[in-house]
């Protein structure tokens, strides 16, 4: 079975992580061509595109962060071709009802960029928040490289694309077997919405992983593949 893995708004930062798996870049980065209008709707359009040229028919989904809402909105979109599905550090919907909390969001992501800053200086302030103190030394350096590596136009129209996801009403149909993994101490997908989520998605599994924040991937590699592996090897 196929291992997909969906990153999130930083960009790919994978690396090794899953040996074999396809590390797909949303279209926009990784020096892809961007889609005319990003969307969630054409972002999984793209994914469902690629693995057809690519004769993949049934995959397992990795997604983390933005990348958990891609794969939200793929399953839902085509249950038949998701086997299992894996929704790491992730959201079903974007922050409240309310759209303030949007504008406020956008104005603060994009804050550095207005003030005239690349993405490379803007990174580490981006990131600010993002890991915990004794997170791996090489997790924060990764995680601003590849950031500074989204072009500025395509990091724009993804955090506004963010801001209009919401599969809330679709967790109950999800028919796959499902693994959540949370950061104990992730404050973008704080662990009491996952746990809400895991409660909604029939038979799923919910893994924590202590005193880490929203990129266990990068911060505790050894915990998150002892995480992970396993479930992707049942």
């Amino acid at each position: 079975m196929s291992v997909v893995l969906l990153h999130g708004i930083g960009g790919p930062s994978w690396g090794d992580t899953v040996p074999g798996a396809l590390d797909w870049p949303f279209p926009g980065f990784a020096g892809t061509a961007p889609l005319p209008s990003m969307t969630f709707a054409a972002l999984a359009t793209a994914l469902r595109d690629d693995l057809d040229e690519r004769g993949i028919a049934r995959v397992t989904l990795v997604g983390h962060s933005m990348g958990g809402m891609l794969a939200q909105e793929f399953v839902a979109t085509w249950p038949e071709r998701v086997a299992r599905l894996v929704l790491y550090a992730t959201t079903p919907a974007f922050g409240g009802r309310d759209p303030a909390f949007a504008e406020e969001f956008l104005r603060a992501r994009l804050a550095p960029l207005e003030g005239g800053r690349t993405m490379a200086q803007a990174a580490p302030d981006m990131l600010a928040d993002m890991f915990e103190p004794d997170a791996d030394p090489a997790a924060f350096p990764r995680a601003a490289a590849a950031l500074a590596a989204v072009p500025e136009g395509t990091y724009r129209e993804t955090v506004r694309c963010l801001t209009t996801f919401d599969r809330r009403a679709d967790l109950p149909r999800i028919r796959v077997p499902t693994l959540l993994i949370a950061g104990e101490r992730d404050r973008a997908a704080p662990l009491r919405t996952m746990q809400r989520m895991a409660e909604a998605i029939p038979g799923a599994r919910l893994l924590v992983l202590p005193a880490t924040g929203h990129l266990a991937h990068l911060e505790r590699p050894g915990a998150f593949r002892d995480a992970l592996l396993p479930f992707l090897q049942e």
